[in-house]
């Protein structure tokens, strides 16, 4: 079958499957299959034991489970509330006080969850009744949390770093210690966003609430000691050149296991819960990477990813156009598919033509992962939205348009970054 008339079927497959509600994994399956059977006179099902097998044996992948776990046991501790709690104080003389515990509290939260919607649900179930009951701007209480949701997929550990490290055979260790000054950089600009607005709509902001003494303010920091000493554990651990990343996610279940114990906050039921949700996660992820994992190589018989690589190669575009033109194609497949597919489904076929522009991986991954935030508050399919409207009760258009000011960050951070690439850069160079 020729290409011009191959590539439209089988985008009419892929979308009919979605369409039809088939779960992901299954639907690039589906894809796949037709790829081969149409391209092909290769034993499908032989490629397609061989290809998952090698797709999902691969060690990078065992800390993936783990960070997933330590997550789900943090949201059902009270280390969330307490960090809340504790970075309220440290933002009452800031322009907008309390709208910036959104932003620090999903940084924070994003550094030993590793997921974007976690971050979104835990912070946001604290957050929103808490600042329109005390008068905060919806717009904007709702906004930040859609947007600093998004930092779980970029501060490390980030599930999507694991995904693309193990998909893409880079560094894990590498692409987490990338992501963390790019991650930083994003939280400042959403602070300074927020000071700016505050100062613009002075009325809009409840006046400051008077009470809080020193002493409180020394409480309050000693709630966050917890959540800081977890980070530091994990990330520190991987830095120092102690531990690999899936010994990393190791101590991070460890140290979640013994704080929500400590609180009273882990009942055998909630142990069961979070091995149970972390469970389903990782197979929900496993069956997307098996999916994209044969259907990379159906594409190979194919004979399109060949075709695109060398269309685009005559067009002759600079790294600069091409990541613009990436930029814009990622946007579009996040408006469809959720971060984690959009990684699987295309880094194998846009990598090869990205490091020929002599773009770096690691960088490349930051990029990318940057640019999939985009695609969790874009509509009709943003995962940030979904969950924003089972918490707030808006819809998703309306939760989209509070968004869109942070939509627009992210596009700036995006050209920052390709400016400035040592941003990421520079300290996975430090790493021996």
């Amino acid at each position: 079958m020729e290409l011009a008339t191959l590539a439209p079927l089988l985008l009419v497959v892929l979308f009919a499957t979605l369409a039809a509600g088939l779960w992901i994994g299954f639907a690039l399956i589906a894809v796949g299959l037709v790829a081969m059977v149409t391209a092909s006179s290769a034993p499908a099902e032989l490629v397609f034991a061989t290809r998952v097998w090698g797709g999902l044996t691969v060690w990078d992948l065992t800390s993936l489970p783990m960070f997933i776990w330590m997550g789900e046991i943090l949201v059902r501790s009270r280390l969330s509330s307490d960090m809340f709690a504790g970075l309220a104080p440290f933002t009452r003389y800031l322009p907008g006080r309390l709208l910036h515990v959104n932003v620090l509290g999903c940084a924070l939260f994003a550094a030993v969850s590793g997921s974007s919607a976690a971050t979104t649900a835990t912070i946001g179930r604290m957050s929103v009744p808490e600042l329109t009951s005390r008068g905060y701007d919806k717009t904007l209480a709702i906004g930040t949390l859609a947007g600093s949701g998004t930092f779980g997929f970029l501060i490390p550990p980030s599930i999507i770093l694991i995904v693309y490290g193990a998909a893409t055979e880079q560094s894990i260790a590498r692409l987490f210690l990338a992501g963390l000054v790019p991650g930083l950089m994003l939280a400042l600009m959403f602070s300074g966003f927020i000071m700016a607005w505050a100062l613009l709509n002075p009325s809009k902001t409840p006046d400051y609430e008077p009470g809080e003494d020193d002493g409180q303010s020394l409480r309050a920091f000693l709630r966050l000691l917890p959540v800081v000493g977890l980070i530091a554990a994990v990330i520190g651990s991987i830095y120092a050149g102690v531990a690999s990343p899936t010994e990393a996610a190791v101590i991070g279940v460890a140290g979640a296991l013994i704080l929500a114990s400590a609180t009273g906050a882990m009942s055998w039921r909630g142990f069961a819960d979070a091995l149970q949700a972390a469970t389903v996660t990782t197979c929900m992820i496993a069956f997307i990477m098996a999916g994209a994992a044969f259907l990379t190589v159906a594409m190979g018989y194919t004979g399109i990813p060949r075709a695109l690589a060398a269309w685009i190669g005559e067009m002759g575009l600079s790294p600069y156009a091409l990541l613009a033109a990436l930029t814009v194609f990622f946007i579009v497949m996040g408006m469809f598919l959720d971060g984690i597919s959009i990684v699987v489904l295309t880094v194998s076929i846009i990598l090869p033509m990205v490091t020929e522009a002599g773009i770096d991986p690691i960088w490349f991954g930051i990029f990318l992962v940057l640019v999939v935030e985009m695609s969790q508050i874009t509509p009709p399919v943003g995962f940030n939205l979904f969950v924003l409207q089972k918490i707030t009760g808006e819809d998703i258009l309306t939760i989209a348009r509070y968004a869109a000011p942070f939509f627009g960050l992210l596009c700036v951070a995006v050209a920052i970054l390709s400016v400035f690439p040592q941003i990421a850069l520079w300290l996975p160079g430090t790493l021996n």
